[in-house]
C-alpha cells in the first residue's frame, strides 16, 4: 500500500491543474457513489429479508421478482459506474469514454424494462423503452 501511495504522490506532481481537478472530482464522485451503493445494498438486503422471509412471498411471483431484481440491477449499475470512475482516478483513462457511458445507460434501460409493468404502462412509454433497448 505504501508503494501505491508513493506512486500517486509522484504522479500528482506532474499533473497540470485541470488533471488534478479532474482526479479530485472523480474521487469525490466515487465516494458519493460508494455511499449510495452501501445504502442501496442495505435496503436491498432488508427488502429481500422482509419480502421473502417475513412475508413469505414467492420469489417467482412476477411483481416480487420485478421489485427484487430491479433493486439488484440498481446496485449493479452503481457498481459499474463506480468501477468506471476508478480508471479516471488511477489515471489509466483520461476521462470516461462514451462507450462505457452508453453501456451503463443500456443497463439502466434494461432495468427499467424489467421493473415496468407493461400492461399498465402507457403505449408511448413502452414504445420509448423498446426504442431505447433497440439502440444497443
Amino acid at each position: 500500500m505504501a508503494g501505491w501511495c508513493e506512486r500517486d504522490r509522484r504522479e500528482w506532481r506532474v499533473l497540470n491543474s485541470y488533471e488534478r481537478f479532474e482526479g479530485a472530482v472523480a474521487l469525490l464522485v466515487t465516494a458519493v457513489i460508494s455511499a449510495v451503493i452501501l445504502v442501496a445494498l442495505a435496503r436491498l438486503v432488508v427488502s429481500v429479508v422482509d419480502t421473502l422471509v417475513f412475508r413469505a412471498l414467492n420469489p417467482l411471483e412476477h411483481t416480487v421478482f420485478q421489485r427484487v431484481f430491479g433493486e439488484i440491477m440498481t446496485v449493479l449499475i452503481a457498481l459499474e459506474f463506480n468501477h468506471t470512475l476508478r480508471y479516471v482516478i488511477a489515471r489509466e483513462l483520461g476521462i470516461i469514454h462514451v462507450k462505457v457511458v452508453i453501456l451503463i445507460a443500456q443497463l439502466a434501460v434494461v432495468r427499467k424494462v424489467i421493473v415496468t409493468d407493461l400492461y399498465e404502462a402507457a403505449p408511448a412509454s413502452v414504445a420509448a423503452l423498446a426504442a431505447g433497448a433497440r439502440q444497443g
